[in-house]
């Protein structure tokens, strides 16, 4: 009798472990709610050389995310993008901005982090939300490294000092290479199954740096002086003008730059269970 009991309660407990594991599998879990992915598209800049046109000379960028959703509403999001941004007064169709003859290349590596808000609920494989538009708010950290060409070589500008940085003759220490940035934008997502989302977003950094494209200072300096300071380099790169106009103006001081990536992205979610519970 006692063995009896004892093999039942055993089966009674091997059935209430099995159907625990079984609805724990069930369950949404770090992997089930975690995506990683790879993205490609292009990067332009705003600034001193481009101030108004979209996708002016966007080059290809790409990178890798990571995704964590949160509820069907909120994810947190993870990105590392990998880019190339250029500009060139000689395109431009200002005369004066022609004349300032300046151009710059600047590699961007930029690691950011924050939120997607979708406007609609989202779950893999779902007939009922099978896709969304959202919004991206991050922040991140990138790193620039302006560079021109001069005498048929390229020279990186940011140790140069091209407008008296590091000297008495300018306000301001040699700018960083690493910068702040507030990544703002929008895209749009569809599921692929139960496994596997595509993705199109576009978003705008605020940076909170004016050297992007080595131009931040409103006019040029003395040239003998600037020379003294930091170099024959930098008083030939602070003034390339093609009239030589020593009183011309070189940038506008009191805006940053800014950059712009868009692209599609592909992701895979990294375990299975079910879907995420419904923001209500």
């Amino acid at each position: 009798m006692i063995r009896f009991v004892f093999v039942k309660a055993k089966i009674t407990l091997f059935f209430f472990l099995f159907l625990g594991l079984k609805l724990n599998a069930q369950q949404p879990n770090f992997f089930s709610r975690s995506e990683i992915g790879v993205h490609l598209g292009s990067m332009y800049y705003i600034g001193d050389l481009n101030q108004f046109k979209p996708f002016y000379k966007s080059q290809l960028a790409g990178g890798f995310m990571y995704r964590f959703t949160v509820h069907s509403r909120l994810s947190l999001r993870v990105n590392y993008t990998v880019g190339n941004v250029e500009a060139y007064d000689s395109d431009s169709k200002k005369t004066l901005n022609v004349n300032r003859n300046l151009d710059f290349k600047s590699r961007i590596r930029e690691l950011a982090g924050g939120i997607e808000f979708n406007y609609f609920p989202f779950q893999f494989g779902s007939r009922r939300y099978p896709g969304t538009a959202y919004l991206i708010t991050q922040v991140g950290m990138f790193y620039m490294e302006p560079t021109t060409t001069i005498n048929g070589q390229e020279v990186k500008l940011q140790s140069i000092g091209t407008e008296g940085q590091g000297s008495a003759l300018g306000k301001k220490r040699n700018y960083s290479n690493y910068q702040l940035c507030v990544p703002l934008g929008l895209g749009a997502k569809v599921t692929l199954g139960k496994r596997a989302t595509f993705n199109v977003d576009i978003a705008i950094r605020k940076t909170f740096t004016d050297y992007i494209d080595d131009v931040g200072s409103d006019f040029y300096l003395d040239p003998s002086a600037l020379a003294a300071a930091n170099g024959q380099i930098a008083a030939d790169l602070n003034n390339r003008s093609l009239d030589g106009n020593r009183y011309g103006r070189r940038g506008n001081s009191s805006t940053k730059d800014w950059y712009v990536y868009a692209g599609g992205m592909l992701t895979i979610r990294l375990g299975t269970g079910n879907v995420c519970p419904k923001l209500r």
